[in-house]
């Protein structure tokens, strides 16, 4: 009997049990979750979905589902940290879900450098490499290895598995990721990395699902638009440039991060306030982007509502879409054409409105939207006989994770 089977198959009852596979998905202030169990077939089922948003703040809500019952419930949880979140999670837990009916635990990992470009089961020595490269992201590495190590504490023996969000673009060619610096940093690794990979490998999943797997060996587009946004072209399958570069901080302006500037501004806010690395980095993390612009919110829903009375606000918004439509025409470029376009993320999902504004002039492209299919918000908002076609797509890196995490396990206990 496989590991998988071997830790959670049959529970005091004697019932067969499928593996249960907890899929972990850190933001900065967030943490989604799913449950999923595994049938025979490697096919995945949800059965508990939740979320626990605005962690660090004083009111903080555990919301969760249970997909068979359809009811969702909300529990006011004190979060200082993702540590004590992921606590209140494994409680909850443990009193509806047996300890050896848990086969793993696996999480999105931003950054997994050079050296990782396939999903791992966590060691320490994975671990130790992790922290090696915090450096590379550090508003999100060390708080990811944070959270592993409260899984470990929570439930202890339970296998842990890194999913890596560079790993989508490990392949991209060499003038892709190479940066114009001097070649001494080039071997230390600093190159253009790319994130959102979970994401986008599930945007052509779905993109094969429903237009065939030859529409992925196009020349496509995929916008993963959210409060950290980012586009990848994709060419047979295979990343060939994307927007975020070394850190998660470059390309598309965001919520709160700055996308790129022009890197002189740090030496002339160095001399002109005094500014240091550390308060540079947490300018164009924490205060840039919409909300910088915006001078009220860095939430696209927020800014939709007030630009009509708030010149900052709607500034904010023609930003962003512009930007959006100056990266699509790159990669148009770069691809020699373009045959398809995805917009995924919370805003892409959701915003008929950056959609229509992001693609209006584009009809040179062969974009052409279908403003009744944008407003509804369907499978495909392009017009019929349109050269490009325009899909919006709902992305799920749980289950990316999740299905990750199971190979892993699944080709370990082969091998054992």
């Amino acid at each position: 009997m496989n590991q998988v089977n071997r830790q959670c198959d049959r529970p005091s009852d004697g019932a067969i049990v499928s593996p249960r596979v907890l899929a972990l998905n850190r933001g900065s202030s967030s943490l989604r979750f799913v449950l999923y169990a595994f049938g025979t077939d490697g096919v995945p089922a949800p059965l508990l979905t939740g979320k626990v948003d605005r962690i660090g703040n004083p009111a903080v809500s555990l919301t969760l589902n249970e997909v068979a019952r359809g009811e969702p419930a909300t529990v006011a949880v004190e979060a200082p940290d993702h540590g004590k979140t992921a606590s209140h999670l494994f409680d909850w837990l443990r009193q509806r879900l047996p300890r050896d009916q848990l086969a793993a635990v696996g999480h999105r990992v931003v950054h997994g450098g050079m050296r990782y470009s396939q999903p791992e089961k966590v060691t320490d020595e994975l671990l130790a490499a992790l922290r090696h490269i915090s450096s590379f992201a550090p508003e999100h590495v060390p708080a990811q290895i944070e959270l592993i190590e409260a899984v470990r504490q929570q439930m202890p023996g339970v296998p842990q598995v890194a999913c890596f969000d560079t790993a989508f673009h490990r392949q991209m060619p060499r003038v892709a990721r190479l940066l114009p610096i001097p070649r001494r940093y080039d071997r230390m690794g600093i190159e253009r990395y790319g994130f959102h990979g979970l994401s986008f490998a599930h945007l052509l999943e779905e993109l094969a699902r429903t237009a065939g797997p030859e529409a992925t060996r196009g020349r496509v587009i995929l916008a993963h638009l959210g409060a950290g946004a980012s586009l990848a072209a994709v060419h047979e399958g295979r990343s060939i440039d994307t927007s975020m570069s070394f850190t998660p901080t470059a390309g598309l302006p965001m919520a709160t991060r700055s996308g790129d500037l022009d890197p002189g501004l740090l030496s002339f806010f160095a001399r002109s306030e005094h500014m240091t690395a550390e308060q540079f980095h947490e300018l164009v993390n924490h205060r840039c982007g919409l909300l910088g612009v915006s001078e009220t919110s860095g939430d696209m829903r927020d800014l939709l509502a007030r630009e009509a009375a708030d010149v900052r606000a709607a500034e904010a918004v023609g930003l962003f879409c512009y930007q959006l439509k100056k990266w699509i025409g790159a990669y148009a470029a770069a691809l020699g054409g373009l045959e398809t376009l995805i917009f995924s993320g919370g805003i892409g999902e959701n915003s008929a409105e950056v959609r229509a504004r992001a693609c209006d002039g584009l009809e040179f492209l062969g974009i052409q939207l279908d403003w009744q299919r944008n407003l509804r918000h369907e499978p495909i908002i392009s017009a019929d006989g349109a050269n490009v076609t325009v899909h919006v797509f709902r992305t799920n890196e749980e289950l990316m994770i999740a299905r990750a995490t199971y190979r892993v396990l699944t080709a370990q206990s082969r091998i054992s």
